[in-house]
């Protein structure tokens, strides 16, 4: 994931940046017409409003010319509850035939963006939803923008592989997370070679899409080096001066990439840099600037909310023994415990995130929450 709007750079120096780069023509060799989609989510922003939304079904992305480009800088707070129910309401269904595969939000325009896919079964339906300050949701309609298509040419073929409770089709996370890093657009997921876990670096404008960096990982929890599991969620993150991407994966050893080594068809080995426990699926992640310092923002299926210090992580040893018994190791982390349910996060400005999360009654709340 995810990665949400995931830049490197704190939330103003990236107001600059998407500013200082609208002298670039983004949209150069879009088409114009109805962008078509099997699948929705994740979803990341690039400049000049640029939506870029993954269809994992087709093991493809889109990158679509929202037109939401009206900037404001001093957003009002956002609270909307049970959105989920008021999402399935729009559609005409029910909030239990509806899923919600991602959240971003503009930085531009400060308006959420939710990947629904209406229905639950093999044709479930993918809809664009946005969410403006006035909190009312609304669908946004494709059939006629100006948009780019990136086909990944290594993908996993579509079919269920495994047996028992371990069922997977490996084209449904040929894209586990997406993120925009100045002209690239950064991608997670499977291929279809033996070192399956792959990551890729696209240029953007679209023109053409390379095979991706097979990566390799030393997961402590497990005690070995791995190579078939994907990314759950990432962040581009410099570490020293030099841009890194931060990838968190299952179960739950956080790992740095430098990315001037996501080559095409090269073979790349990570350095664990934190071992958060196990039993543990990584959701979300943002990375944002406080008093001065810099913080990772880490949503997990079973652990919290963890707030992960970089304090140490230039000078942080690669793990490479084994972490047993569900311990931690490396990068320090405190958990936000007022932050409960937390699905889905992405940055709103500078002070606050944008957080999807499940009150008591089981409802989805969007609302934005004070940074920890």
């Amino acid at each position: 994931m995810k990665t949400k709007t995931r830049f490197v750079l704190p939330f103003v120096a990236l107001l600059v940046g998407i500013q200082a780069a609208a002298a670039v023509d983004w949209t150069a060799g879009m088409k114009s017409g109805k962008a078509e989609f099997k699948s929705m989510g994740p979803l990341a922003f690039g400049p000049d409003g640029i939506l870029f939304i993954a269809d994992t079904k087709s093991a493809a992305i889109v990158a679509v010319a929202a037109g939401d480009t009206e900037s404001k800088t001093a957003a009002k707070s956002l609270k909307v509850e049970a959105i989920n129910q008021k999402i399935a309401a729009l559609l005409g269904t029910s909030a239990d035939q509806i899923l919600i595969d991602d959240m971003v939000v503009n930085p531009i325009s400060r308006n959420a963006y939710i990947a629904v896919s209406r229905g639950r079964g093999p044709d479930a339906t993918p809809v664009l939803v946005r969410v403006k300050g006035d909190g009312a949701p609304e669908v946004v309609s494709l059939d006629a923008v100006k948009f780019a298509r990136a086909e990944l040419p290594d993908a996993p073929v579509d079919g269920v592989v495994g047996q028992g409770n371990r069922q997977s089709n490996p084209r449904r996370e040929s894209i586990t997370d997406i993120g925009f890093l100045e002209d690239r657009l950064l991608v997670a997921g499977l291929s279809n070679e033996e070192f399956a876990s792959t990551l890729r670096a696209i240029p953007f404008p679209f023109k053409t899409v390379a095979n991706g960096t097979s990566v390799e990982i030393y997961h402590g929890a497990h005690g070995r080096f791995e190579t078939r599991s994907p990314v759950r969620t990432f962040v581009p993150f410099n570490v020293g001066n030099e841009p890194h991407l931060l990838a968190a994966y299952t179960c739950t050893p956080l790992v740095q990439f430098p990315i001037k080594e996501l080559k095409p068809g090269a073979k790349i080995k990570g350095k664990t840099i934190a071992e958060l426990g196990n039993r543990n699926r990584p959701l979300d992640m943002i990375v944002y600037q406080k008093d001065g310092k810099d913080y990772l923002l880490l949503a997990n299926s079973s652990r919290g909310i963890m707030k992960i210090s970089t304090d140490q992580i230039e000078t942080t040893e690669s793990i490479t023994d084994p972490v047993r018994d569900g311990g931690k190791k490396g990068l320090a982390y405190e958990t936000i415990e007022s932050w409960k349910g937390v699905d889905h996060l992405d940055r709103f400005d500078p002070q606050h995130a944008v957080v999807l999360r499940r009150n008591e009654s089981g409802a989805l709340n969007l609302e934005s929450l004070p940074l920890p």
